[in-house]
Protein backbone atom coordinates (compact mmCIF):
# COMPACT_ATOMS: atom_id res chain seq x y z
CA UNK A 1 0.00 0.00 0.00
CA UNK A 2 1.41 2.99 -1.28
CA UNK A 3 1.93 5.90 2.03
CA UNK A 4 1.34 9.46 1.52
CA UNK A 5 4.17 10.99 2.74
CA UNK A 6 3.35 14.65 1.61
CA UNK A 7 3.89 17.37 4.61
CA UNK A 8 0.76 19.53 4.26
CA UNK A 9 2.06 23.18 5.38
CA UNK A 10 0.33 24.25 8.43
CA UNK A 11 -2.76 26.51 8.65
CA UNK A 12 -1.34 30.47 9.62
CA UNK A 13 -3.30 32.83 11.68
CA UNK A 14 -3.10 36.42 12.53
CA UNK A 15 -1.17 35.05 15.95
CA UNK A 16 1.44 33.58 13.40
CA UNK A 17 2.09 36.69 12.42
CA UNK A 18 2.46 38.17 15.71
CA UNK A 19 5.86 38.95 17.69
CA UNK A 20 6.57 38.89 21.43
CA UNK A 21 7.32 42.43 21.11
CA UNK A 22 5.46 44.88 23.72
CA UNK A 23 3.60 47.15 20.89
CA UNK A 24 4.74 50.69 21.75
CA UNK A 25 2.56 53.07 20.42
CA UNK A 26 0.40 55.68 22.32
CA UNK A 27 -3.12 54.25 23.24
CA UNK A 28 -5.63 54.65 20.95
CA UNK A 29 -3.02 55.01 18.01
CA UNK A 30 -4.76 54.42 14.80
CA UNK A 31 -1.37 52.09 13.60
CA UNK A 32 -3.06 49.35 16.56
CA UNK A 33 -5.76 49.05 13.69
CA UNK A 34 -3.72 48.98 10.58
CA UNK A 35 -0.94 46.22 12.61
CA UNK A 36 -4.20 44.08 12.84
CA UNK A 37 -5.58 44.16 9.48
CA UNK A 38 -2.10 43.58 8.27
CA UNK A 39 -1.65 40.49 10.19
CA UNK A 40 -5.00 39.40 9.51
CA UNK A 41 -4.29 39.79 6.14
CA UNK A 42 -1.12 37.91 5.64
CA UNK A 43 -2.34 34.58 6.06
CA UNK A 44 -4.40 34.73 3.29
CA UNK A 45 -1.64 35.95 0.41
CA UNK A 46 0.21 32.08 0.04
CA UNK A 47 3.19 33.91 0.99
CA UNK A 48 5.52 31.68 3.38
CA UNK A 49 6.26 34.22 6.45
CA UNK A 50 9.84 33.46 5.89
CA UNK A 51 9.64 35.24 2.30
CA UNK A 52 7.97 38.23 3.39
CA UNK A 53 9.83 41.48 4.19
CA UNK A 54 8.62 44.29 5.62
CA UNK A 55 10.94 47.33 5.92
CA UNK A 56 10.14 50.86 7.50
CA UNK A 57 12.12 54.20 7.79
CA UNK A 58 11.98 56.39 10.54
CA UNK A 59 8.59 57.66 12.62
CA UNK A 60 6.14 56.16 14.63
CA UNK A 61 4.69 53.82 11.76
CA UNK A 62 8.43 52.37 11.42
CA UNK A 63 8.16 50.75 14.50
CA UNK A 64 6.24 47.97 12.69
CA UNK A 65 8.75 45.30 11.76
CA UNK A 66 9.39 44.82 15.07
CA UNK A 67 5.62 43.45 15.53
CA UNK A 68 5.57 41.30 12.43
CA UNK A 69 6.76 37.57 12.70
CA UNK A 70 8.12 37.95 9.48
CA UNK A 71 11.82 39.07 8.19
CA UNK A 72 11.92 42.76 8.40
CA UNK A 73 13.96 46.12 9.04
CA UNK A 74 14.15 49.58 10.53
CA UNK A 75 16.19 51.52 8.55
CA UNK A 76 16.73 55.13 8.31
CA UNK A 77 14.75 58.10 7.83
CA UNK A 78 13.12 58.54 4.20
CA UNK A 79 15.33 55.53 2.69
CA UNK A 80 13.40 52.69 3.14
CA UNK A 81 12.17 52.73 -0.38
CA UNK A 82 15.33 52.55 -1.46
CA UNK A 83 16.78 49.82 1.09
CA UNK A 84 13.47 47.91 -0.33
CA UNK A 85 14.44 48.35 -4.04
CA UNK A 86 17.78 47.22 -3.47
CA UNK A 87 16.43 43.94 -1.84
CA UNK A 88 13.71 43.13 -4.86
CA UNK A 89 16.18 43.92 -7.44
CA UNK A 90 18.95 40.81 -5.85
CA UNK A 91 15.80 38.79 -4.13
CA UNK A 92 13.13 39.52 -6.15
CA UNK A 93 10.84 36.40 -5.39
CA UNK A 94 10.42 38.13 -1.93
CA UNK A 95 7.35 39.57 -0.68
CA UNK A 96 8.19 43.20 -0.08
CA UNK A 97 6.12 45.51 2.15
CA UNK A 98 7.24 49.41 2.62
CA UNK A 99 6.18 50.87 6.10
CA UNK A 100 5.86 54.81 5.80
CA UNK A 101 4.29 57.77 7.43
CA UNK A 102 3.82 61.28 5.67
CA UNK A 103 6.92 62.75 7.03
CA UNK A 104 9.17 59.52 6.26
CA UNK A 105 7.60 59.32 2.49
CA UNK A 106 7.46 62.79 1.73
CA UNK A 107 10.02 65.21 3.02
CA UNK A 108 13.40 63.63 3.36
CA UNK A 109 12.42 60.17 1.36
CA UNK A 110 9.84 62.05 -1.40
CA UNK A 111 12.94 61.98 -4.15
CA UNK A 112 13.13 58.39 -3.07
CA UNK A 113 9.58 57.49 -3.21
CA UNK A 114 8.80 58.92 -6.80
CA UNK A 115 11.70 57.01 -8.46
CA UNK A 116 10.63 53.69 -6.70
CA UNK A 117 7.15 54.58 -8.24
CA UNK A 118 8.27 55.16 -11.64
CA UNK A 119 10.56 52.24 -11.62
CA UNK A 120 8.07 50.01 -11.06
CA UNK A 121 9.43 47.37 -8.18
CA UNK A 122 6.74 44.88 -7.45
CA UNK A 123 6.67 46.01 -3.87
CA UNK A 124 4.26 47.42 -1.98
CA UNK A 125 4.36 50.65 0.19
CA UNK A 126 1.70 51.43 3.15
CA UNK A 127 2.04 55.23 3.57
CA UNK A 128 0.36 56.19 6.79
CA UNK A 129 -0.83 59.98 6.45
CA UNK A 130 -1.92 61.42 9.66
CA UNK A 131 -0.56 65.05 8.58
CA UNK A 132 1.60 65.71 11.40
CA UNK A 133 5.06 64.71 12.46
CA UNK A 134 4.03 62.29 15.61
CA UNK A 135 7.48 60.23 16.59
CA UNK A 136 9.21 64.36 17.11
CA UNK A 137 6.16 65.63 18.74
CA UNK A 138 3.84 67.71 16.67
CA UNK A 139 5.42 69.56 13.63
CA UNK A 140 3.58 70.30 10.91
CA UNK A 141 4.32 67.63 8.07
CA UNK A 142 4.18 68.13 3.96
CA UNK A 143 0.95 66.76 4.08
CA UNK A 144 -0.56 69.27 6.77
CA UNK A 145 -3.20 71.52 5.83
CA UNK A 146 -2.65 75.09 5.00
CA UNK A 147 -3.12 77.27 8.86
CA UNK A 148 -2.58 74.46 10.63
CA UNK A 149 -0.89 75.82 14.23
CA UNK A 150 1.60 73.05 15.15
CA UNK A 151 5.09 73.40 17.56
CA UNK A 152 6.48 74.77 14.52
CA UNK A 153 4.27 76.59 12.83
CA UNK A 154 2.50 78.65 15.77
CA UNK A 155 0.95 81.00 13.69
CA UNK A 156 -0.02 78.39 10.79
CA UNK A 157 1.70 76.71 8.16
CA UNK A 158 1.74 78.87 5.21
CA UNK A 159 3.58 75.64 3.30
CA UNK A 160 0.55 74.08 0.54
CA UNK A 161 0.36 70.69 1.47
CA UNK A 162 1.21 67.78 -0.92
CA UNK A 163 -2.07 65.09 -2.22
CA UNK A 164 -0.28 61.96 -1.77
CA UNK A 165 -2.18 60.37 -4.25
CA UNK A 166 -1.98 63.18 -6.75
CA UNK A 167 1.94 62.69 -6.53
CA UNK A 168 2.01 59.02 -6.68
CA UNK A 169 0.02 59.43 -10.07
CA UNK A 170 2.42 61.90 -11.18
CA UNK A 171 5.07 59.75 -10.50
CA UNK A 172 3.06 57.29 -12.96
CA UNK A 173 2.79 54.79 -9.94
CA UNK A 174 0.74 51.67 -11.25
CA UNK A 175 -1.30 51.04 -8.90
CA UNK A 176 -2.90 53.72 -6.44
CA UNK A 177 -5.49 53.39 -3.50
CA UNK A 178 -6.29 54.95 0.05
CA UNK A 179 -7.97 53.51 2.79
CA UNK A 180 -8.42 54.39 6.57
CA UNK A 181 -7.55 52.96 10.10
CA UNK A 182 -11.31 52.95 11.02
CA UNK A 183 -12.61 51.22 8.42
CA UNK A 184 -11.17 47.32 8.81
CA UNK A 185 -12.70 45.33 5.88
CA UNK A 186 -12.32 48.21 3.52
CA UNK A 187 -8.25 47.90 5.05
CA UNK A 188 -7.75 44.54 4.33
CA UNK A 189 -9.39 44.69 0.75
CA UNK A 190 -6.88 47.44 -0.01
CA UNK A 191 -3.71 45.61 1.42
CA UNK A 192 -4.95 42.23 -0.63
CA UNK A 193 -5.45 44.62 -3.81
CA UNK A 194 -2.05 46.16 -3.31
CA UNK A 195 -0.64 42.53 -2.66
CA UNK A 196 -2.42 40.70 -5.89
CA UNK A 197 -1.27 44.03 -8.44
CA UNK A 198 2.50 43.14 -10.13
CA UNK A 199 4.29 46.26 -9.78
CA UNK A 200 4.65 49.11 -7.24
CA UNK A 201 1.67 49.57 -5.16
CA UNK A 202 0.89 52.83 -3.02
CA UNK A 203 -1.50 52.69 -0.82
CA UNK A 204 -2.54 56.06 1.41
CA UNK A 205 -3.87 55.13 4.54
CA UNK A 206 -5.51 57.99 6.74
CA UNK A 207 -4.03 57.40 10.64
CA UNK A 208 -5.05 59.02 13.65
CA UNK A 209 -2.79 60.57 15.45
CA UNK A 210 -4.94 60.95 18.72
CA UNK A 211 -1.65 62.67 20.45
CA UNK A 212 -0.91 65.59 18.27
CA UNK A 213 -3.72 65.44 15.67
CA UNK A 214 -6.73 63.77 16.92
CA UNK A 215 -10.05 63.94 14.34
CA UNK A 216 -7.89 65.04 11.20
CA UNK A 217 -10.24 62.24 9.57
CA UNK A 218 -13.37 62.03 11.78
CA UNK A 219 -15.53 63.43 9.58
CA UNK A 220 -14.54 60.73 7.10
CA UNK A 221 -14.90 57.80 10.11
CA UNK A 222 -17.86 58.70 12.49
CA UNK A 223 -21.13 57.38 11.75
CA UNK A 224 -23.02 60.46 11.92
CA UNK A 225 -20.70 62.22 8.86
CA UNK A 226 -19.25 58.93 7.05
CA UNK A 227 -22.09 58.73 4.43
CA UNK A 228 -21.81 62.20 3.59
CA UNK A 229 -18.54 62.75 3.22
CA UNK A 230 -16.48 59.29 2.12
CA UNK A 231 -17.17 57.99 -1.52
CA UNK A 232 -16.51 54.88 -1.81
CA UNK A 233 -15.27 53.33 -5.24
CA UNK A 234 -16.13 50.15 -6.79
CA UNK A 235 -14.80 49.30 -10.22
CA UNK A 236 -17.63 49.78 -12.77
CA UNK A 237 -20.32 51.08 -10.32
CA UNK A 238 -21.67 54.22 -10.52
CA UNK A 239 -20.37 56.85 -7.90
CA UNK A 240 -23.07 56.93 -5.08
CA UNK A 241 -23.05 58.02 -1.44
CA UNK A 242 -25.25 60.11 0.49
CA UNK A 243 -26.72 58.49 4.24
CA UNK A 244 -29.41 57.49 2.15
CA UNK A 245 -27.37 56.59 -1.05
CA UNK A 246 -29.73 59.93 -2.75
CA UNK A 247 -26.64 61.26 -3.79
CA UNK A 248 -23.99 60.81 -6.70
CA UNK A 249 -21.20 62.65 -8.94
CA UNK A 250 -21.85 62.77 -12.97
CA UNK A 251 -19.94 64.77 -15.47
CA UNK A 252 -21.04 68.02 -17.17
CA UNK A 253 -18.44 68.43 -19.86
CA UNK A 254 -15.12 67.50 -18.31
CA UNK A 255 -16.56 68.59 -15.36
CA UNK A 256 -17.19 66.54 -11.85
CA UNK A 257 -20.53 67.75 -10.58
CA UNK A 258 -22.67 66.14 -7.60
CA UNK A 259 -26.68 65.71 -8.16
CA UNK A 260 -29.40 64.24 -6.26
CA UNK A 261 -30.76 61.24 -7.71
CA UNK A 262 -34.54 61.63 -9.12
CA UNK A 263 -36.14 64.20 -10.50
CA UNK A 264 -35.17 63.04 -13.68
CA UNK A 265 -31.37 62.01 -12.45
CA UNK A 266 -30.84 58.11 -12.34
CA UNK A 267 -27.54 56.00 -11.93
CA UNK A 268 -27.21 55.69 -15.23
CA UNK A 269 -26.60 59.06 -15.72
CA UNK A 270 -23.69 58.90 -13.21
CA UNK A 271 -19.44 58.65 -13.47
CA UNK A 272 -19.02 55.35 -13.63
CA UNK A 273 -15.58 54.64 -12.16
CA UNK A 274 -13.02 52.90 -14.02
CA UNK A 275 -9.52 51.88 -12.55
CA UNK A 276 -7.76 51.72 -15.75
CA UNK A 277 -8.41 55.54 -16.75
CA UNK A 278 -5.83 57.41 -16.16
CA UNK A 279 -7.45 60.79 -16.75
CA UNK A 280 -10.73 60.18 -15.00
CA UNK A 281 -8.13 58.87 -12.00
CA UNK A 282 -6.62 62.73 -12.42
CA UNK A 283 -9.64 64.10 -11.78
CA UNK A 284 -10.97 61.76 -8.55
CA UNK A 285 -6.91 61.88 -6.90
CA UNK A 286 -8.09 65.75 -6.27
CA UNK A 287 -11.59 65.30 -5.47
CA UNK A 288 -11.99 66.55 -2.45
CA UNK A 289 -12.09 70.30 -1.01
CA UNK A 290 -9.20 72.91 -1.49
CA UNK A 291 -9.32 76.93 -0.99
CA UNK A 292 -8.48 76.58 -4.45
CA UNK A 293 -11.83 74.24 -5.72
CA UNK A 294 -14.70 76.90 -4.87
CA UNK A 295 -16.40 75.02 -7.19
CA UNK A 296 -18.92 72.93 -4.26
CA UNK A 297 -18.71 70.70 -1.79
CA UNK A 298 -17.29 66.83 -2.97
CA UNK A 299 -16.90 63.82 -0.85
CA UNK A 300 -13.46 62.16 -0.30
CA UNK A 301 -13.00 59.22 -2.07
CA UNK A 302 -11.48 55.63 -0.62
CA UNK A 303 -10.61 52.43 -2.54
CA UNK A 304 -8.92 52.03 -5.90
CA UNK A 305 -8.33 54.92 -8.08
CA UNK A 306 -6.45 53.87 -10.76
CA UNK A 307 -4.40 50.42 -11.78
CA UNK A 308 -2.72 49.62 -14.81
CA UNK A 309 0.29 47.10 -16.35
CA UNK A 310 3.75 47.91 -16.12
CA UNK A 311 6.67 45.66 -16.28
CA UNK A 312 8.93 45.25 -13.47
CA UNK A 313 12.15 47.13 -12.86
CA UNK A 314 13.29 43.94 -11.54
CA UNK A 315 12.01 41.72 -14.58
CA UNK A 316 13.46 43.90 -16.90
CA UNK A 317 16.79 44.17 -15.21
CA UNK A 318 17.43 40.64 -15.02
CA UNK A 319 16.27 40.06 -18.56
CA UNK A 320 19.04 42.29 -19.42
CA UNK A 321 21.86 40.66 -18.06
CA UNK A 322 20.67 38.16 -19.35
CA UNK A 323 21.32 39.35 -22.84
CA UNK A 324 24.16 40.72 -22.11
CA UNK A 325 25.67 37.10 -21.20
CA UNK A 326 24.64 35.87 -23.67
CA UNK A 327 25.99 38.12 -26.70
CA UNK A 328 29.34 39.23 -24.24
CA UNK A 329 29.72 36.61 -21.81
CA UNK A 330 29.84 36.30 -17.92
CA UNK A 331 32.60 38.45 -17.69
CA UNK A 332 35.49 39.20 -15.41
CA UNK A 333 35.72 40.73 -12.42
CA UNK A 334 38.99 41.36 -12.23
CA UNK A 335 39.53 42.56 -15.49
CA UNK A 336 36.26 45.36 -14.94
CA UNK A 337 38.22 46.28 -11.99
CA UNK A 338 41.28 46.93 -14.12
CA UNK A 339 39.48 49.06 -16.06
CA UNK A 340 40.78 50.16 -19.70
CA UNK A 341 43.22 52.23 -19.42
CA UNK A 342 46.47 50.48 -18.38
CA UNK A 343 49.29 52.45 -17.87
CA UNK A 344 53.29 50.78 -17.66
CA UNK A 345 55.28 52.45 -14.67
CA UNK A 346 59.23 51.75 -15.29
Amino acid sequence: MAIDTTVQAPTLTAKDFATDQEVRWCPGCGDYSILAQVQKVMPNIGIPKENIVIISGIGCSSRFPYYMNTFGMHSIHGRATAIASGLKATRPELSVWIVTGDGDSLSIGGNHTIHLLRRNFDVNIMMFNNQIYGLTKGQYSPTSEEHKITKSTPYGSIDHPFNPAALALGADASFIARSMDRDPKHLQAMLTRSHQHRGASFLEIYQNCNIFNDGAFEIFTEKATKQEEALFLEQGKPLIFGANGNKGIKFDGLKPVVVELGDGVSADDLWIHDERDFYKAQVLVRLFDSPTKPDGHFPRPFGVFFETDRACYEDVMAMQIEEVIATKGSGDLDKLLRGREVWEIL
